[in-house]
């Protein structure tokens, strides 16, 4: 392509730095055209050196959400490439992904009856820089319920829940685990949609 010619972004599909199949499901659905190219980074040690440096919640979702968006852009400076990541904050302390059944079970069980914080960043490159960022916020409550409920929900659920943080689908099955939600359903599944689909028109991405 020549250098003076500039790329017409809005007839390509958005490139999703991300693996979930949330997030992917979510854009299609809402009418974006999305083409999802995972970005290699290390999660856990960023994270490690975040937490180890004190860094709020907010601001380490934020800085995934950046550095998967700023990978990937990296090597496609011609398209809009969308970043995202999701935090659980509970009392303080941040919850991630659990590698096991084990863990799940472990994370429900401190999450049961109690309050807690879902903080979803989102960030979009254009031309290899960030144009764009916002961080969508939900409370949840969950229900006390019994520990043979969990493992009835994890037998239920299977693997699904290892794919998300707090080991639950708010989509699915999970929404039995709550009692009350407050602020973004959308950011419950992994990405703010309504500010995103906002930067999209401005952006003239086809939404049908």
């Amino acid at each position: 392509m020549p250098i003076d010619v500039v790329p017409d972004i809005s007839s390509a599909p958005l490139i999703l730095a991300s693996r979930s199949e949330a997030r992917a499901r979510v854009l299609r659905e809402a009418g974006v055209a999305v083409e999802v190219m995972p970005a290699a980074i290390d999660e856990d040690a960023v994270k490690a050196s975040l937490r180890a440096e004190g860094a709020p919640p907010r601001d380490i979702a934020d800085l995934l959400a950046d550095l998967k968006a700023q990978r990937v852009a990296g090597r496609r400076p011609d398209r809009l490439v969308l970043g995202a990541d999701q935090v659980l904050v509970l009392d303080g302390e941040i919850f991630d992904k659990p590698p096991d059944r084990a863990a799940a079970r472990a994370q429900l069980q401190a999450l049961r009856g109690r309050r807690h914080e879902l903080l979803s960043a989102a960030v979009v490159f254009e031309a290899g820089a960030p144009v764009w960022r916002h961080i969508g916020r939900a409370q949840l409550t969950m229900r006390p319920f019994s520990d043979a409920f969990i493992e009835s929900y994890l037998d239920a659920e299977g693997a699904a829940v290892l794919d998300c943080v707090g080991a639950y689908r708010i989509e699915g099955r999970g929404a039995q685990l709550f009692a009350r939600v407050d602020g973004d359903i959308f950011s419950i599944m992994g990405l703010p949609l309504l500010e995103c689909l906002g930067f999209l028109r401005t952006r003239g991405i086809c939404i049908e």
